[in-house]
This record gives C-alpha cells, sequence and structure tokens, in this order.
C-alpha cells in the first residue's frame, strides 16, 4: 500500500452529467497524479476493480474579488470507469 493513495483523491464530482453515465464516477485529484495512481488509489479505497481511467485538466475561471480581477485555481478530474458488476456508493449519487 502507498501511503499517496489516500491523499491522491480530494472529493468525488457529482453533478448531474457525472451521475448519468452507468459505471463511470468523476474524482477531483491532485494536479500531479497520473493515470496508474488514480486506478490504484480508487481499487485500494473502494475494493473496486478499475477498467479505464480518464484525466483533464480544469482551467480556473475569471473571478472579481471586489474591484480586482484575477481567476480560480484550475484543478484536475479524473472520470474512472469500473468493470461490470462493481459500484462505488456516494453520498448524493442514485447510481
Amino acid at each position: 500500500m502507498n501511503e499517496r493513495w489516500l491523499t491522491l483523491l480530494k472529493a468525488p464530482h457529482v453533478s448531474e452529467k457525472a451521475v448519468a453515465v452507468d459505471r463511470q464516477y468523476v474524482f477531483e485529484v491532485v494536479k500531479d497524479a497520473n493515470k496508474q495512481e488514480i486506478a490504484a488509489a480508487v481499487e485500494y479505497i473502494f475494493n473496486v476493480k478499475v477498467e479505464k481511467v480518464s484525466v483533464c485538466n480544469m482551467k480556473g475561471k475569471p473571478a472579481r474579488f471586489g474591484q480586482i480581477t484575477g481567476r480560480r485555481k484550475g484543478w484536475k478530474k479524473a472520470y474512472v470507469k469500473l468493470v461490470e458488476g462493481s459500484q462505488i456508493e456516494l453520498a448524493g449519487s442514485q447510481s
């Protein structure tokens, strides 16, 4: 077991689009995570088998802080597809 696996997944990203696809879950992960680490972390934490992992870097949105314009922080999103018959119970999802 790698101790990094426990800190790799920041939070599940629950949205209508994220829960619409069967056996696919979306997580916010640390910026320097790779696909192999994400798959290993999900398999260890949730005790499931991962079929495929896709990642994308989300750009920070423009924002105003009073009179100052700036940007919110960017983040990394991981789409994790599980093998047939596997399921993760997340609060707020109805899959």
